[in-house]
């Protein structure tokens, strides 16, 4: 029968970690001497300097193949999204309703658009330059301050009497509101060939009896000029600012919810997806009460 082995007192046990950190007589420290320490320092130094250097070189490659002014994975709208000002939300959806004769019910209103169409006061386009051609404005070369390409001016006085200058309160007291319809940017995308994008707004249910929806388009011509496509990405156009049309309704129907969508009409602007309601169009619920 073997001895049982003697057991270790703490003390001992002590002794046996200090001897395992430092061993004078070897000049171990650790189980190491100091010679294998540095060599294995080297060798982890060593390593992480390849490593480091190898994930820079990718890095390096990867950004050496990225255009900085053109993302290479883009939505896969072919069509541009359609946004409303003001826009109130309801449980389905956009919704608009106020009263007439109660200013506290469309004030809101009024405030949303002027804190919007801040963005294109004169001073806020400044920066970018005056555009008369009706034609595509293409730019191959960057040839404006900075590394950029030139932006044309939208300036809120093209809104006329939707620009909230004749009338601060865009219509609302009189019960003919005046609508922002906004086209969202897709990175170099024309809407057509030689015709401008077009908004027209109507009611959605047109019934026999209900005359048709009459609109006042400002700029007067309703559309959106070729002047401001295509559009180069932010970093190309820093101070770009999409182009505005107004819609003045000027026969809702009072106490009454109607339906209003206002569409985009050009020749790649489609608004017939069912799976995105916004893709071309906008559609809104209108009570003006009186």
């Amino acid at each position: 029968m073997a001895a049982l082995q003697e057991k270790k007192s703490c003390g001992q046990r002590m002794e046996e970690f200090q001897r395992y950190c430092w061993n004078p007589d070897t000049g171990q420290m650790l189980g190491r001497t100091l010679i294998r320490w540095v060599w294995i320092s080297l060798y982890y130094v060593a390593f992480y300097v390849v490593m480091t250097g190898i994930f820079a070189l990718c890095i390096y490659v990867l950004m050496c193949t990225i255009d900085p002014y053109t993302p290479d994975y883009q939505d896969q709208l072919k069509s541009p999204g359609v946004t409303l000002r003001p826009d109130t939300y309801g449980d389905k959806g956009l919704h608009i309703s106020y009263n007439v004769s109660d200013n506290r019910t469309w004030t809101g209103l009024t405030q949303a658009l002027r804190h919007f169409l801040a963005g294109y006061s004169p001073a806020a386009q400044e920066d970018n330059i005056n555009c008369t051609s009706e034609r595509y404005f293409f730019q191959e070369h960057f040839l404006a301050p900075n590394h950029t390409k030139f932006s044309c001016k939208f300036t809120v006085d093209m809104l006329q009497n939707c620009s909230g200058q004749p009338d601060p309160t865009f219509g609302f007291a009189e019960g003919k509101p005046c609508f922002i319809i906004k086209m969202n940017r897709i990175v170099k995308f024309l809407p057509g060939n030689s015709t401008a994008p077009r908004v027209d707004c109507a009611f959605l249910d047109q019934h026999r009896d209900t005359p048709a929806l009459q609109v006042d388009y400002f700029p007067r011509s309703g559309s959106y000029s070729l002047h401001y496509f295509p559009y180069y990405g932010k970093k190309a156009q820093p101070h770009y600012s999409n182009p505005l049309v107004a819609a003045k309704l000027l026969n809702v129907p009072k106490n009454k919810e109607v339906v209003v969508v206002c569409k985009i009409l050009a020749e790649h602007v489609t608004f017939d997806n069912p799976h995105d309601p916004y893709e071309g169009k906008v559609e809104f619920k209108l009570t003006i009460q009186k």
